[in-house]
């Protein structure tokens, strides 16, 4: 359990270190890969870009499946601690990034920020929808 915690925490603090990276807060928003060098040093045709972010969407979906599985067995009281601690701790990244950016960069974080957010809540709000239409039918 101690090594799905580990896994879990580096997981969820991955996309807030991503984001601090030159160029990585446009990964999915602006057309740029995770690792652009790597495909152009690999010198990848269309179709192998194609199936390698197919392959990459494939191991997160995998990766997240395969979390959710050990989550569900965690009692509910270490559920919401958990949930607590990685919270707190997504915030105190994201004041540390904010630390490091001047004023404008530091708006426009902000901006991205409460997008992502905004996006993120009208996500739950579908899935809660979708979940409660599945369990009436």
């Amino acid at each position: 359990m101690r090594k799905t915690f580990i896994a879990l925490m580096f997981a969820t603090t991955l996309p807030a270190v991503a984001m601090a990276m030159p160029d990585a807060g446009q990964c999915h928003h602006g057309g740029k890969h995770a690792a652009p060098h790597m495909f152009e040093q690999l010198d990848l045709s269309k179709e192998q870009r194609r199936d390698m972010r197919k392959l990459m969407g494939e191991q997160m979906k995998s990766r997240h499946e395969i979390t959710q599985r050990y989550l569900d067995k965690l009692p509910e009281g270490e559920r919401q601690a958990m949930a607590k601690e990685l919270a707190d701790s997504k915030e105190k990244t994201h004041q540390d990034i904010r630390k490091l950016l001047n004023a404008e960069q530091q708006k426009q974080f902000d901006e991205f920020h409460s997008k992502m957010e905004a996006k993120r809540a009208e996500r739950a709000e579908f899935l809660k929808w979708k979940a409660e239409r599945d369990q009436n039918n």
